[in-house]
């Protein structure tokens, strides 16, 4: 069998991140630097899809790592509506992989009308978004020819953590950061084949996390839908009590992403509720009445949810073709969507 493109793409990533932390080496001492001394009260994201994602992972990993809080700006804010904001003292991060969707560029634009520093995180650094920006982390993944992403997605939220690190000067994080293209590898060898085997006719499903787990549920919720036709819903694990729950009834298929952090044992709790309320519960730990999917071995809070995702995507891309589907070319949908 031929192998897809996603495949090819998703084994790139190892050696990907290990490329993007040495050649943007100098760029994120600069950035850290700058960063420092601005001070920013607050940081803004400007994102859509899966790079809304890792826009999301930031801001967990921020607001945990700084205390300074980060805020999602729609970008037809000032695309459609064309509203004025003020940011003094902020930081505006733009995440795309394309750097030209017309909407993602006029905010950012907009933001530093408004008074932000911008921060473009980009695979196309020569586009508008990276060129008008302050500061550019090119992701150098080279082209992404699977329409889901996947190398493009993990290179966005490193270029993020490696940022947070270089400004806060965090030697643990910088530290793991270094151990992170190894981990990957070990990421692209766990096996979820339990998973596979309940999704493979599944309709729906719902996927839960906590703090950047919930940033990675997002993500991996939209992949069941592009790749699989699967309707995957993603929940805080603290959010799904409140109505969600509602809906789960015997064999309705769960997936938890638990991680060795602080939200570990309220969320283990969770997840055995749901199973007693008799869900499939499917999780990356060791709960009494669930399934257990194994995990790359922890190397920091802030990473840990990241490879997981590494581990799903070769998951997701087998279970699409075992569905029947086509993962590189999901239906109705194309590469790069130009929005306004």
């Amino acid at each position: 069998m031929t192998q897809t493109h996603m495949a090819r793409e998703i084994a790139e990533i190892p050696g990907l991140v290990e490329s993007l932390l040495t050649q943007n080496a100098e760029t994120l001492t600069d950035i850290g630097r700058a960063m420092r001394a601005l001070d920013p009260q607050l940081l803004t994201t400007i994102a859509r899809g899966s790079s809304d994602h890792a826009a999301t992972y930031l801001k967990y990993a921020c607001e945990i790592l700084t205390g300074v809080p980060v805020g999602s700006v729609g970008p037809s804010v000032a695309s459609v509506y064309g509203a004025k904001l003020r940011l003094p003292r902020t930081v505006s991060v733009g995440i795309s992989q394309s750097g030209r969707s017309p909407d993602i560029v006029t905010m950012t634009r907009a933001s530093a009308s408004a008074g932000a520093t911008t921060l473009a995180i980009t695979n196309h650094p020569d586009a508008p978004l990276g060129a008008d920006a302050d500061f550019c982390l090119p992701l150098g993944c080279g082209p992404e020819q699977s329409v889901a992403a996947t190398k493009t997605f993990v290179t966005s939220v490193v270029a993020a953590l490696a940022m947070l690190a270089h400004w806060a000067e965090d030697s643990a994080l910088k530290a793991a950061l270094a151990r992170l293209p190894e981990a990957c590898e070990a990421a692209l060898l766990q096996d979820w084949a339990p998973l596979a085997d309940r999704l493979v006719r599944a309709p729906a499903l719902y996927v839960l996390g906590r703090g950047p787990g919930y940033a990675i549920a997002s993500e991996i919720a939209l992949k069941f839908k592009e790749t699989s036709a699967l309707h995957a819903e993603a929940y805080s694990a603290a959010e799904v009590l409140h109505g969600p729950s509602a809906l789960v009834e015997r064999g309705f298929p769960v997936l938890g992403l638990i991680f060795d952090d602080a939200a570990r044992d309220g969320f283990r709790d969770t997840a055995a509720r749901l199973a007693g309320q008799g869900a499939d519960v499917f999780v990356t730990d060791s709960v009494l009445g669930t399934t257990a999917l194994p995990r790359t071995a922890a190397i920091h809070p802030l990473l840990d949810p990241l490879l997981s995702v590494v581990s799903f995507y070769v998951f997701i891309e087998a279970l699409a073709r075992r569905r029947g589907l086509q993962p590189d070319t999901p239906r109705h949908l194309r590469k790069v969507t130009e929005t306004v």
